[in-house]
């Protein structure tokens, strides 16, 4: 785009801006300008800054230092609602629509028009009208909690798109996608910025930065590492460097050594999981035991759970875990995996046995379940694995909680035990007092795992452990989990990235409508599982094959 055919009024410029909370700096002199017509994408490791970077851009912090420009107007901090007038908005990762409203509701709401008289039958009419306009495939009389997670995410980005925006930001907007659904959404970022919209897209996965984006900026711990820069004048291997920089990922879990780690990290960054050993850990733990049936961590047997508007019932499903192994579970998103890991945890009513360590859970509760070694890293880390506006200490002290049979229990210990376990998983944090929804998406996964890797683990259940983290957390959570299993304990692993579960599982399990319809190794190959996910040979009622994730630092085939 030439200089003399910019619209000023969409052009967002960054001058100096330095954002501190105390004694820590969350970004640091940064200077950069995004031009409309044009996909700006913005990357780095999780607590690189980038979500210190939207918050600034979208008016909620006010910069320590430094000025941000709209149309060379300085943009006014304030709220979201102020910077929605200004033409700023941003569809966000996490979902901010009430789950009790309809869709046209929840649209209504977030708009900034507003109408003195209207029938719930006449809204729903209108902004079935916009909906369709747009180009997406949602019935906007649907309540939000019988959403999927893609259609959730669309409703994310209708929400933007309905008002007055000059610029749009988007926070990881594939990474709750299932695969066969981001193309489209690429497709529809292109459009936008064809109609000349200035568009920042905050991305982990390399492959869609070079698809879709034509600059690159790389933040590193609050520092521009790499300036504003064409996609066409840079490498994906350049773009993984200045990421990760010098030092690797920041952070390690207990027993990893840091070149470990940052292997491990390569290894993602190259597009696989980090993978595991040679060994197979479940049948090493048979033998040095001597014995040659061991009891299961986890055997489920007809397990089925009655109907859900959000994922498929379970049908008679049996499921085993070992010692010492890592089970997957593949599928298409709504297939039944919230079903199973709900009924596992025990909030979902459920038929059929669950033992674990040999003992009959099925008829016990959530927490009684957990003091038998149960552990769970929930599908939505933000909304079910954390209490967004509780202390860090708070978050962690819950499973000591959950835990002890006592009453009473001394909050300085609390707070202590917190401290130990967060500094020796390596989250990075300002104080104990710090919420939770204050950290980045990485730290709070990493808070996650503080807690839920205790001694006391035997069995725990993975839900999408690694969706919207970068490579680095990617890495640290993969080998966490990875080390847990070699202790002689159990994972049940679920994912929609392939690649994961082939570096990471001794064996693939597969649900289909509620059904355990197939067992592989990890060595079958990515159209064997897309198979057993999709049934048949893929007639015309079918979608389209799942691939493996490819994450940050992946070549393009």
């Amino acid at each position: 785009m030439s200089a003399h055919s910019v619209n000023v009024d969409r052009v967002l410029t960054l001058q100096g801006v330095s954002m501190r909370f105390g004694a820590f700096t969350a970004l640091e002199n940064v200077d950069v300008r995004f031009e409309p017509g044009l996909v700006h994408a913005v990357v780095g490791q999780n607590g690189a800054g980038k979500t210190t970077f939207s918050r600034v851009v979208t008016g909620i912090y006010t910069p320590s230092e430094g000025r941000v420009l709209l149309g060379g107007a300085p943009l006014r901090a304030g709220s979201v609602t102020e910077a929605r007038r200004q033409g700023v908005d941003m569809v966000h990762q996490h979902f901010s629509s009430p789950p009790s409203m309809t869709i046209a509701e929840t649209l209504e709401f977030f708009s900034s028009e507003r109408r003195s008289f209207f029938s719930r039958r006449g809204l729903v009419r209108e902004w079935q009208r916009r909906v369709d306009a747009l180009g997406f495939d949602l019935d906007v009389s649907r309540r939000i909690r019988d959403l999927s997670v893609p259609e959730r995410q669309s409703v994310e980005i209708v929400r933007a798109l309905s008002g007055e925006a000059r610029v749009i930001i988007f926070d990881e907007p594939t990474a709750s996608m299932p695969a066969q659904a981001v193309d489209a959404l690429l497709g529809r970022i292109r459009d936008l910025v064809a109609e000349g919209l200035t568009v920042i897209v905050v991305l982990h996965k390399l492959s869609e930065v070079f698809a879709v984006a034509d600059t690159v900026t790389v933040l590193n711990r609050g520092i521009v590492t790499l300036p504003k820069t064409s996609i066409a004048e840079v490498t994906a291997d350049e773009v993984t460097r200045h990421i990760i920089g010098d030092t690797g990922p920041a952070g390690s879990a207990p027993g990893d050594v840091d070149s470990d780690l940052e292997a491990d990290a390569a290894a993602v960054a190259a597009g696989d999981a980090a993978r595991r050993g040679d060994a197979a850990p479940a049948e090493e733990a048979r033998s040095a035991s001597g014995e040659g049936v061991r009891t299961p961590i986890l055997d489920v047997r007809g397990l089925s759970t009655a109907a859900s508007p959000s994922d498929a019932r379970l049908h008679e499903v049996d499921l085993v875990v070992d010692p010492g192994e890592i089970v997957g579970v593949a599928g298409v998103e709504g297939n039944g995996q919230l079903s199973l890991v709900e009924a596992l945890v025990g909030i979902r009513d459920a038929t059929g046995s669950i033992e674990l360590d040999g003992v009959e859970v099925s008829k016990l509760g959530v927490v009684e379940r957990r003091r038998h070694g149960l552990r769970v890293i929930p599908f939505e880390r933000n909304v079910e694995g954390v209490s967004s506006t509780s202390a860090v200490w708070e978050n962690h002290a819950l499973g000591e909680v959950l835990r002890s049979p006592r009453r009473l229990l001394a909050v300085q210990k609390l707070r202590a035990a917190a401290r130990r376990r967060l500094d020796a998983w390596g989250v990075s944090y300002r104080g104990l007092d710090q919420n939770a929804g204050e950290l980045s998406g990485g730290n709070v996964q990493r808070l996650i795992l503080a807690r839920e890797l205790d001694d006391e683990a035997r069995l725990i259940i993975a839900a999408q452990p690694t969706r919207g983290l970068d490579v680095g957390a990617i890495a640290f959570v993969q080998r966490s989990l990875a080390e847990l299993a070699d202790r002689g304990n159990g994972v049940l692993l679920i994912s929609t990235d392939l690649e994961e579960l082939k570096g990471l599982a001794d064996r693939i399990v597969v649900l289909r409508g509620g059904r355990h319809v197939a067992e592989l190794p990890p060595s079958a190959d990515l159209h064997e599982i897309g198979r057993a996910m999709l049934g048949g040979d893929g007639g015309t009622d079918s979608v389209a094959a799942p691939s493996g994730t490819e994450t940050l630092g992946a070549q393009d085939a």
